[in-house]
């Protein structure tokens, strides 16, 4: 079985507007005289951070009867062109191990890293093909590999269906907003059951990128992811989408976190309302790994406390841990003690009323008819009489100054009369 090999490696480029496109594994094998049984072999994927899970296994009853094999990523526009589909998406940073029962018989790795090949570059699309004189890989810009329909059989009337291994899965945490580190973003799952999940297989699809998941995860507990491979957007302008893909390549779950993610905070699922749908809350207290936990505002720093208005810390005054001495208040506009008045248990004398403006006791005054005698007062008319006089002075002056006004006419009329009359 040694004289099976990797021949060709792309993950897969964006395209024409179409994702993907290209991503494929090819096998080869070394003589083709006679059908080789597949039984048993599989090829396996290590991540950038090392761990290793199975991207393919052939069926049992599987053959090549061809000189290569062509697999594919299900979500690839030529997924229908290949023998078998895997649902895990090949990094730019990763390795491929091809093993029969157990035995490695073939690997290759694209890290840049001592020992491996240099790492894909997004700008450019190229393959890792090998060379078939030297057996060394080498990036090649234009590559097509060979698929044959016939190079491939099972035997059986129809295809090994892969079998649903993910329903349960679904994402309860995430934190993508990190404040001095990459290594603080995490994707929490949670299993709502029934039984354990084996995560060998699952995957996590983000921006048309499939990573792959492994371990296990109980009935009713928490995962915690690390996106080591990828990066999230922090506070996405638009929303950012996760999806928990099946091995069958179904989504079994899908994440939208909106625009508004706070450093400290995560984006937690916290219940569910009447009609059964989820409430997720941007919340201050992170839990990876654990049961979600809603808390609205920071945790603010000693001697401060949070203004529920603004969400900001603000210093606590002096005011509000004085405490005044027996008998006083705090004015708290002030800031000072104040003496109480106590008006209010004050008595006067019997006579006397207590003046709440005051707090004095002031005399009562009363009139009982008795002590007042009643005077009788005769009315002269004095304002009539001056107004006449003021009259008669008006007149006076009136006639003096028509007499002085005509007093030359006045003169001759005068002496006409005098002289008549003499």
């Amino acid at each position: 079985m040694k004289n099976l090999f990797i021949k060709a490696i792309n993950p897969g480029y964006s395209t024409d507007g179409k994702n993907n496109v290209g991503e494929m594994i090819e096998i080869a094998r070394r003589d083709s005289d006679e059908p080789i049984s597949l039984a048993g072999t599989t090829v396996s994927y290590t991540n950038s951070s090392g761990n290793e899970s199975i991207l393919f296994e052939f069926p049992e009853n599987s053959w090549m009867t061809g000189e290569s094999i062509l697999l594919r990523l299900a979500s690839s526009p030529e997924s229908e062109l290949a023998a078998g589909n895997y649902t895990k998406t090949l990094a730019f940073k990763a390795g491929l191990t091809l093993s029969v029962q157990g035995e490695v018989i073939d690997e290759v790795c694209w890290t840049g890293k001592s020992g491996c090949y240099t790492e894909f570059k997004s700008a450019t699309s190229t393959t890792l093909v090998r060379d078939a004189e030297t057996g060394e890989f080498r990036h090649v810009p234009s590559y097509t590999p060979e698929y044959d329909a016939e190079a491939y059989k099972v035997e059986k009337d129809e295809e090994i269906e892969p079998v649903s291994q993910c329903k349960g899965l679904i994402f309860s945490e995430i934190l993508s907003y990190y404040e001095s580190s990459r290594s603080e973003q995490f994707v929490e799952l949670y299993n709502v059951g029934p039984g354990q999940i084996l995560l060998d297989g699952c995957g996590i699809r983000y921006k048309n990128k499939i990573y792959g998941l492994t371990g296990v995860v109980r009935e009713e507990e928490y995962f915690r992811y690390l996106p080591t491979e990828f990066s999230l957007t922090k506070n996405p302008t638009n929303e950012g989408v996760l999806e928990i893909i099946d091995t069958t390549g179904e989504v079994v779950d899908k994440l939208e976190y909106p625009n508004g993610q706070r450093k400290g905070t995560s984006y937690a699922l916290i219940g569910y309302d009447a009609l059964g749908a989820e409430i997720w809350r941007t919340t201050y207290a992170p839990t990876p790994g654990e049961a979600n936990h809603y808390q609205e505002f920071k945790t603010c720093e000693e001697g401060k406390v949070i203004n529920e208005a603004t969400g900001n810390c603000v210093k606590v005054t002096s005011v509000v841990e004085k405490i005044c001495p027996a008998g006083q208040y705090l004015n708290i506009l002030t800031g000072r003690c104040r003496k109480y008045v106590e008006t209010t248990e004050k008595t006067c004398r019997e006579g006397y009323y207590l003046n709440s403006e005051t707090g004095r006791c002031r005399k009562i005054q009363e009139n009982q008819g008795a002590d007042y005698e009643i005077s009788l007062d005769s009315y002269k008319a004095e304002s009539s009489f001056v107004a006449l006089y003021a009259v008669i002075g008006v007149v006076i002056v009136g006639v003096v100054c028509l007499v002085y006004e005509f007093r030359r006419e006045i003169q001759k009329l005068w002496r006409k009369v005098f002289r008549r009359f003499r």
